[in-house]
């Protein structure tokens, strides 16, 4: 059952840390957002596989936006 991977808080994607296809374990460090001139890393929720990346480095994200998601 797909896992969506949702923004903690609204700011920039400053790095993005798998691509799709890559296997992940939980708590992965998966997607850096930079807000506020702080970096706060977004880990992933389980275990599985990128299945869909929805944001790009650079991009602006509110919170709850979808950044990723894990099947």
């Amino acid at each position: 059952m797909p896992q969506d991977v949702l923004s903690p808080l609204s700011g920039k994607i400053f790095k993005i840390n798998v691509q799709v296809g890559d296997t992940v374990e939980e708590d992965d460090e998966i997607i850096i957002i930079e807000a506020m001139k702080m970096e706060t890393p977004v880990f992933s929720p389980c275990a599985g596989t990128i299945k869909e990346i929805k944001v790009k480095e650079g991009a602006t994200i509110e919170e709850d936006d979808v950044l990723a998601i894990i099947e």
